[in-house]
């Protein structure tokens, strides 16, 4: 798969690693709203859908129907990440010289994350500070989230360029079937939160083992 004029990608678990920022606040809130709380790595299983439906998966399965509850916890949720979303977030080794190396070739960078738009927006202009983004997307109330393809055919118009052209990075399954319900190649990361195998059979025509394998797609 070669000859892709543009990229999109995913933030969470596929540039930056928010992992243990992300658990520690869900944590957080679990203990203050009197929740048993989890291991930081089944956290790679909860998140990427967003903060509502992460706030359905961390509860104990009786409590899920209980709307108020669950935005209780979603409050305590905001409130421990507002003071947490820096602490241990990074770019995974090798992101930066990836993202220069596809500026210096002049290629369209965007960003389509279920991450609300606020938090994305702050993570992106704190850990990539340095790289240029033409759009940075989270999680709109005005747009359907990931596998919604709404998001990515959205970037695709303003950058004038056919989805088919548009390389699609991410690396969950919601962002295979993003790819895929808006007919863009679907490249899958394996450092990010989920097994290489749900990516494969999620649609991924690709899937890299480090960040500079992704040049050549643009190539």
């Amino acid at each position: 798969m070669t000859g892709c004029r543009a990229a999109i990608f995913d933030l969470d678990g596929t540039l930056l690693d928010t992992l243990e920022d992300l658990a520690d606040s869900a944590n957080e809130a679990l203990a203050a709203a009197g929740y048993p709380q989890h291991p930081v790595e089944a956290y790679r299983i909860f998140v990427g859908e967003g903060m509502r439906v992460l706030m359905e998966r961390i509860v104990p399965p009786e409590e899920r129907q209980d709307r108020a509850g669950l935005e209780r916890l979603l409050s305590l949720y905001q409130a421990a990440y507002e003071r947490r979303w820096q602490n241990r977030t990074k770019p995974y080794q090798g992101i930066e010289e990836m993202l220069r190396a596809l500026a210096t070739d002049g290629v369209p960078l965007t960003i389509l994350s279920n991450k609300a738009q606020r938090y994305t927006e702050k993570c992106v202009a704190h850990h990539l500070a340095e790289h240029s983004f033409r759009h940075v997307f989270g999680q709109r109330d005005e747009v359907p989230r990931k596998p919604d393809p709404a998001g990515a055919l959205e970037i695709a118009g303003l950058l004038g360029l056919p989805a088919a052209e548009i390389a699609f990075i991410g690396d969950t399954r919601t962002d295979m079937e993003t790819a895929v319900a808006a007919g863009m190649p679907a490249v899958g990361v394996a450092w990010g939160f989920r097994p290489v195998r749900e990516l494969e059979d999620s649609g991924a025509r690709a899937v890299v083992s480090h960040p500079a394998e992704l040049v050549r797609f643009f190539r």
